[in-house]
């Protein structure tokens, strides 16, 4: 330490030499091409698939290469015109129809139930919520044959109602919990300021609780969504006719009246199922991390 040093003060780090480069972090630039390798791994079924769906038939088993040698865009000009009497455009539809239905049921009775077990005190409120949590183990199978003869005297079957209904009376105990862990994390203070300005349980709730428990809301949104669009054995077990068919069933459909010559045009309307839910992924996933990450539910 130099007389020009002042006292308490850390000397100065040493200058590094000119010309000397930093050492290259190899333990980082590893972690990073494992990632990208791994990201290709996941993607591959993906471009696969959208790879497949400009293939001609013979290509489509016979060659095990990624690209095609001829763009086949009858394939795509087929699936737009759906299974037999129904349009592509319809089949949409109903999808669209169910899992919106779906997402507007989940996220009314999920947040409903999740602002009395959070906020509200009354009795029996500990053991019906572990009682609630515990149904998240009861496998849908245990249900579905009871499900479906309540369904049957009502008059349901064939109806979109088996597939909507449920959905609006809390029975995802899932989300109830995701909820749940997010409106625990609010401050009382805000209840109480409500209560003092006049406001009851469904008008706090309204107000004040629902806007700050957005994230979780589209969280539960994102996830009923594609869950739902993605459904096949409900859709199967309650629907009949044709024209009541979501896109789910009708590729089933499509393969059992095609065979195995129309690969290219199933491919196709995989495609086209794919994009809502890709879409809708992409416009909320900001909404996702948040909700994920203010809710408990971390590793």
């Amino acid at each position: 330490m130099t007389a020009e040093t002042r006292q308490g003060e850390a000397p100065a780090a040493p200058a590094a030499p000119a010309g000397r480069r930093k050492p290259v972090p190899w333990g980082r630039v590893a972690l990073h091409a494992a990632c990208v390798a791994a990201l290709l791994v996941m993607l591959y079924p993906l471009a696969w698939l959208v790879a497949t769906s400009f293939k001609p038939a013979d290509e489509v088993i016979a060659s095990l290469r990624l690209l095609p040698s001829r763009l086949e865009w009858s394939n795509y000009s087929t699936a737009m015109d759906g299974v037999g009497d129904v349009s592509l455009t319809r089949l949409l539809g109903n999808s669209l129809l169910v899992s919106g239905g779906a997402v507007l049921g989940n996220v009314l009775s999920c947040s409903l139930a999740a602002y009395a077990f959070a906020r509200l005190r009354f009795r029996m409120r500990r053991p019906l919520f572990a009682f609630m949590i515990a149904t998240i183990m009861l496998p849908h199978h245990a249900v579905l044959i009871p499900q479906y003869i309540v369904f049957n005297q009502l008059g349901m079957v064939n109806t979109y109602w088996p597939l909507i209904l449920p959905k609006f009376l809390a029975t995802e105990a899932f989300f109830v919990f995701l909820i749940v862990q997010f409106m625990r994390g609010l401050p009382k203070e805000l209840e109480e300021a409500a209560r003092i300005d006049g406001c009851g349980p469904f008008r706090t709730f309204a107000r004040i609780i629902l806007p700050l428990v957005r994230p979780a809301l589209i969280t539960t949104a994102i996830f009923t969504f594609i869950w739902t669009w993605n459904d096949f054995f409900t859709q199967l077990i309650y629907l009949f006719e044709p024209e009541k068919y979501t896109l789910t069933l009708a590729l089933r459909t499509f393969v059992d009246a095609s065979s195995t010559s129309a690969f290219g045009p199933m491919f196709a309307m995989s495609v086209f199922a794919l994009l809502p839910i890709v879409l809708f992924f992409l416009a909320f996933q900001r909404f996702l991390v948040e909700g994920m990450a203010n809710s408990g539910i971390k590793g």
